[in-house]
């Protein structure tokens, strides 16, 4: 059992690194040894939970030979230059979405990277949610004919902390980029090619001073003609609000909100009364994380290419970053990857 191990290293010890620190040591194929965060204090309290070697210095991890697998879940500006070292380390790369704020320095990455031949998987974890992927399948099976539409809504309940938001690169780039991501996986080779979107402040007036909003919608066509429409919220009072619908030439597929309990209340004051959805993201995708990692298995050990890769990171992010443009000139922008 020890040889088929995959011994892993760990960047970055906030909120979602933590969280991936636990599906890791609870998992049956991996090995956490290594763990790195730039607050040290944070590094040695949780080098003690996690049973892990907390280092100072990620080169430690990066010139162990042991190690097969770098994780990335820092913050954002850290990303590229971890994979770029990670790659010529020969090592294989997961790395927390988005893989930068600038498309430029993408590129740059791309080029530096692509004679290294890299195995790298993109945290884009919707793809391996269990209904959402149900979709995709279903699409491929022909089950509603002709894709033509593509609808997604994602609303968090609450903004997170203006800190956070200052360095977030704003609401395409931080929130929207997993629905861009979604929307290019449903619908296939058939990339998107024009784009228009529109935000507003609603509930916080302070996103003026960032120039970000707490409202967004985008409106997208394949070169096939497909038409997509996204709505995000930064805050919804009714909980974590996560849908998606493929609409084809023959029906309609769903994939709806998620309850901890699918119970459902009758009496004479009301009907249908339904628990409240799953609080937020880790709860709500805690399974799609956990498969996601069953994806990197077979990644590290060379059975497969990963669900999203470095070039579904690098187009989200353009089609963000273009989403803006669209918002700046309140024309539909042609799309170019």
């Amino acid at each position: 059992m020890g040889k088929n191990i995959i011994n892993i290293a760990l960047f970055g010890l906030g909120r979602i690194g933590q969280m991936h620190a636990d599906n890791l040591i609870n998992h049956k194929d991996f090995k956490l040894i290594y763990i790195f965060d730039k607050n040290k204090t944070l590094t040695k309290k949780l080098s003690k939970k996690y049973n892990a070697i907390g280092i100072e210095n990620p080169k430690i991890a990066f010139k162990d030979k042991n190690i097969k697998c770098i994780f990335i879940a820092s913050s954002t500006n850290t990303h590229l230059k971890f994979i770029e070292e990670a790659v010529v380390n020969k090592k294989v790369v997961f790395c927390e979405k988005p893989l930068d704020l600038d498309s430029v320095k993408i590129n740059k990455c791309k080029k530096k990277i692509s004679s290294y031949h890299p195995k790298i998987q993109i945290g884009f974890n919707r793809r391996y949610d269990p209904a959402h992927n149900s979709l995709k399948k279903n699409l491929l099976k022909g089950k509603i004919g002709k894709l033509e539409k593509i609808i997604i809504t994602s609303r968090d309940p609450q903004p997170p902390p203006l800190n956070y938001l200052k360095t977030s690169g704003g609401i395409f780039k931080d929130m929207m980029i997993h629905d861009f991501d979604l929307a290019r996986f449903y619908a296939g080779d058939d990339e998107f090619y024009s784009i228009f979107a529109i935000g507003q402040r609603f509930s916080d007036r302070k996103l003026k001073k960032i120039n970000d909003f707490d409202l967004a919608t985008v409106v997208m066509k394949t070169k096939k003609g497909v038409q997509c429409v996204i709505t995000n919220s930064r805050h919804c009072s009714f909980g974590y609000d996560q849908r998606i619908e493929l609409f084809g030439s023959k029906g309609m597929m769903i994939s709806d909100n998620q309850r901890e309990l699918e119970t459902v209340l009758y009496s004479k004051n009301s009907t249908d009364n339904k628990t409240q959805l799953k609080n937020f993201f880790i709860e709500r995708y805690s399974k799609a994380y956990k498969i996601q990692l069953n994806d990197l298995v077979k990644i590290c050990r060379k059975q497969s290419k990963p669900l999203a890769n470095f070039e579904d990171g690098r187009k989200s992010l353009i089609l963000a970053e273009i989403a803006k443009k669209s918002l700046n000139t309140k024309k539909f922008e042609k799309i170019t990857f």
